[in-house]
């Protein structure tokens, strides 16, 4: 029995250890996307728009998670794929290779800066993504 519950407890620090590494990480990436947003939109002078709606957007699925009956913190059933979707690295990096390629104009590229940000910075403050059920994977 006490070997049990040593291996539970060495597991749960484990898991902890490496949570709080990746959100240490998260963070220090979120700060990197920062700068190169600043120096960007310094350098530039554009992309306003884009680094607005990219850089808040991905929070209205939020909105859309909203509902009665719902425990602290879950996010309505029905939200959470466009939630986890909109909260992953693909769609802003591909923003950013076809504004690195001119296939979009150079906002695009700052908005999927600002998304990257975005995410990242959720993920450093320890808001990942979400289970099906709608509750903060582990």
């Amino acid at each position: 029995m006490a070997l049990a519950a040593t291996t539970t407890t060495t597991t749960d620090s484990r898991i902890a250890r490496r949570g709080a590494l990746g959100r240490t990480a998260y963070g220090i990436l979120a700060l990197l996307l920062l700068i190169a947003i600043v120096l960007e939109v310094g350098t530039h002078g554009t992309g306003y728009w884009q680094l607005a709606l990219l850089g808040f957007g991905p929070d209205l699925a939020l909105f859309l998670g909203a509902g009665s009956n719902l425990e602290k913190g879950q996010l309505h059933p029905r939200a959470v794929r466009l939630y986890n979707l909109v909260h992953r690295y693909w769609l802003p990096l591909g923003l950013i290779t076809l504004a690195s390629f001119d296939l979009l104009p150079l906002g695009y590229f700052i908005g999927g800066l600002a998304w990257c940000f975005h995410a990242s910075l959720d993920r450093a403050l320890g808001y990942g993504l979400r289970t099906r059920d709608g509750f903060q994977r582990p």
